[in-house]
């Protein structure tokens, strides 16, 4: 069903990924600030997530909730193992290395998904995209410029599996047109939440975190996890794959100025012009973009009369 009648499919996509970037932008930082062993991390993440994308996707379908399930076929399966993966690669990312390597190899998403979808679907990204993904990675790399060299080989390795799978996720979206896969993310957390918990509990770990953490957790997984990986997830239903890894850059940036504010970091003139870089890259394709709709709608109206 489309987001809005008056809105092209352009910018619905737009709107979802834009949107759902700026919901997921304090998850890094969340998950410094709540500060659980590795395993304790996963399982309350992974199992109080899935509980909001299960009421999420109960609210969004109603009586066609099961359906809304069956519609995901075998390419949901795939997307929900993808998916679990790509929580634990970010997760552990950030519990091994600085959230800052964390961001910038994620950001690296939006060209694994280009390469993917030339590969597996045959799709060709304009010259325009292509140099907005160069321009927003060098802007990310001036953002992260203190942190890139901080990290160990253990977290940036986790966090490229983050960014390698969800590019894959994205791009094997694209196979189903049409097709909503964002009720199968119930299912990812279900396979990280009961993962980490045998590990937790294989430790010794099995235990309720103190009432500032649990309002946190709470916060994060039942809440801005569920709504924003849900819109982002929709992205790849009216955007090509590498557009969607593109535009949640802004999730980086924005997610540093949250770092800036709330841990009192304080930010140098290069990581303010690589935020600003990576700003005016997005608005100007997408004005640029928006320009194009409307000179193909004047066409496409000019040749109907």
């Amino acid at each position: 069903m489309p987001l809005h009648q008056g809105l092209s499919y352009r910018q619905q996509g737009l709107l979802l990924t834009g949107g759902g970037a700026l919901v997921m932008s304090p998850d890094a930082l969340l998950i410094k600030l709540i500060d659980l062993p590795d395993a304790q991390m996963l399982m309350w993440r992974g199992l109080v997530s899935a509980l909001g994308f299960l009421l999420l996707v109960v609210a969004r379908h109603g009586r066609n909730t099961l359906a809304a399930y069956r519609r995901c076929g075998g390419t949901g399966i795939v997307v929900a193992l993808l998916f679990s993966l790509t929580t634990c690669g970010f997760v552990l990312g950030n519990q091994y290395t600085r959230a800052g390597n964390v961001l910038i190899i994620l950001a690296s998403s939006s060209i694994i998904a280009a390469g993917l979808s030339w590969v597996i679907l045959k799709e060709r990204l304009p010259r325009r995209t292509w140099l907005s993904i160069g321009l927003c990675m060098t802007g990310i790399t001036m953002v992260v410029a203190d942190d890139a060299g901080a990290g160990s080989l253990v977290g940036n390795g986790f966090a490229l599996l983050a960014a390698t799978t969800l590019a894959l996720n994205f791009t094997l979206c694209r196979r189903r047109p049409g097709v909503d896969m964002s009720p199968m993310l119930t299912f990812a957390g279900l396979i990280v939440g009961l993962g980490g918990a045998l590990v937790a509990s294989a430790g010794g770990e099995l235990t309720l975190p103190d009432g500032e953490r649990l309002l946190m957790i709470v916060g994060l997984c039942l809440g801005i996890v569920p709504l924003g990986v849900t819109l982002l997830q929709r992205g790849p239903l009216y955007l090509p794959a590498a557009e969607v890894g593109l535009l949640l850059l802004l999730e980086v940036v924005v997610g540093t100025l949250w770092a800036w504010g709330i841990l009192g970091e304080r930010p140098t003139p290069i990581a303010f012009v690589g935020g600003a870089l990576v700003l005016g890259t997005l608005v100007a394709k997408g004005l640029y973009e928006r320009r194009l709709e409307l000179r193909v709608q004047k066409a496409t109206a000019g040749e109907g009369r």
